[in-house]
């Protein structure tokens, strides 16, 4: 997870306004928006929230709103709105009213349990995969740094042939990512995983690293 508060009063002490892309962030760990003191914060709601695909929110802080306009125009008087910026057009409204059972269903498991569910089966494969010396962790494993998500690369393995191997074998969904820096897959179980599930993932990276 990025410095987002260490970043954001660095750039608040300079003047400088600033977005944070959450898109991750809502609904997979604890905190507040107003936490990181932003201009602009931008979240997705189909990700961790699991509501529908095209949900998110935006947060302007309010001094910035009237500078700040949609690509839809709204009138003038909601210049100091933050309304405005639901003037979209035409939009599927029950996708919208779907929004209060992802909610609903997600405060009743509570952030802080929710999270901690996240990383115990993230940590179910990672501990196991960690102890095979060809498998290499780009992503940090500590509670303070990561949650759910992690990426790794397998010495000696095609990894975008083994994203194709783990789906069309066994079923299993991962991203295959390439940076001009490093190469893995991205792993992200979520809250309906099972450690059963969890440890046929690792199973089947194992058998995929056997198989060379």
């Amino acid at each position: 997870m990025a410095p987002v508060k260490r970043l954001g009063a660095l750039a608040r002490a300079r003047g400088i306004q600033y977005i944070v892309d959450g898109a991750h962030g809502f609904m997979h760990i604890p905190f507040k928006v107003t936490d990181y003191d932003c201009d602009y914060f931008i979240g997705s709601l189909h990700k961790w929230l699991m509501a529908p695909p095209g949900n998110g929110f935006l947060y302007v802080r309010r001094d910035r709103i009237p500078a700040l306009w949609p690509l839809t125009p709204a009138a003038e008087s909601h210049k100091a709105d933050i309304r405005k910026f639901e003037d979209v057009g035409t939009r599927t409204q029950a996708n919208r009213v779907v929004m209060a059972e992802a909610l609903t269903f997600n405060e009743g498991i509570g952030i802080d349990r929710k999270s901690a569910r996240l990383r115990y089966l993230r940590d179910r494969w990672a501990t196991r995969l960690k102890t095979n010396p060809r498998v290499t962790f780009l992503t940090s494993l500590d509670p303070a740094e990561s949650c759910a998500i992690a990426t790794i690369n397998i010495a000696g393995v095609d990894m975008p042939k083994m994203a194709a191997t783990l789906h069309e074998e066994h079923g299993i969904v991962v991203s295959h990512m390439k940076h001009p820096k490093f190469e893995g897959i991205r792993i992200v179980p979520n809250v309906s995983n099972s450690l059963r599930e969890m440890d046929y993932f690792a199973e089947a990276i194992e058998d995929v690293i056997k198989k060379g």
